[in-house]
């Protein structure tokens, strides 16, 4: 078993779009929807107890698991099998990346989208989204696949990093917001240097 500690940095803005519905975030009287989407919106944002905003565990293991299918990239000595079934059974990431801004702070964007949050709907309302421009920091995780090498995990961090993404609007669902690059990998507590500097 290993650990790995990934510190990355975003180079596009962060947005978040948690679920909520009017029985989580009930209307105030006879409030119309702008006045409700005014005063609800940083709902979509995950806040810690303290109030800071965090990235979800799960949206960086999942995100590996969709890198190593945009990768592609066979296991040595396993014929045709690649490394999904590897990311998904064998890592872990328990903790959130929790980020030094509190919701307070955070600015929204409006958008006209679909009302029902799928792409391409008919019916379409004015909706504000949060998003944060400087965010980034240090991601844990455990490896339990000998398969998974230092070399694999960084390969594949910066496919998740520049071609799927993470949070709304991301490459991996046709936009380009939450990129971000890997500034340093430590693997057993050592630095790792990536020999070839490829993604």
């Amino acid at each position: 078993m290993h650990t790995a500690v990934v510190t990355i940095l975003g180079v596009e803005k962060l947005s978040q779009g948690r679920y909520y519905d009017q029985e989580m975030v009930p209307r105030i009287g006879e409030e119309g929807h702008h006045a409700y989407e005014e005063r609800t919106w940083k709902n979509r944002l995950h806040v810690d107890a303290n109030g800071n905003v965090y990235v979800p565990p799960m949206c960086f293991k999942n995100g590996l698991v969709n890198a190593s299918k945009h990768l592609n990239l066979k296991i040595p000595g396993e014929n045709r099998k690649t490394f999904t079934k590897r990311f998904e059974s064998g890592i872990l990431i328990t903790a959130p990346l929790v980020l030094p801004i509190s919701a307070d702070e955070v600015k929204g964007e409006w958008l006209f989208v679909p009302s029902d949050g799928q792409r391409g709907g008919t019916r379409r309302v004015n909706k504000c989204f949060p998003y944060i421009t400087e965010w980034g920091g240090d991601i844990t995780i455990t490896i339990m696949d000998e398969k998974i090498t230092s070399e694999v995990l960084l390969k594949h961090f910066k496919c998740l990093g520049m071609f799927v993404g993470i949070g709304r609007f991301r490459p991996e669902r046709n936009g380009f917001y939450g990129r971000f690059k890997v500034t340093k990998m430590t693997w057993d507590g050592r630095e790792f240097k990536n020999p070839s500097g490829e993604a």
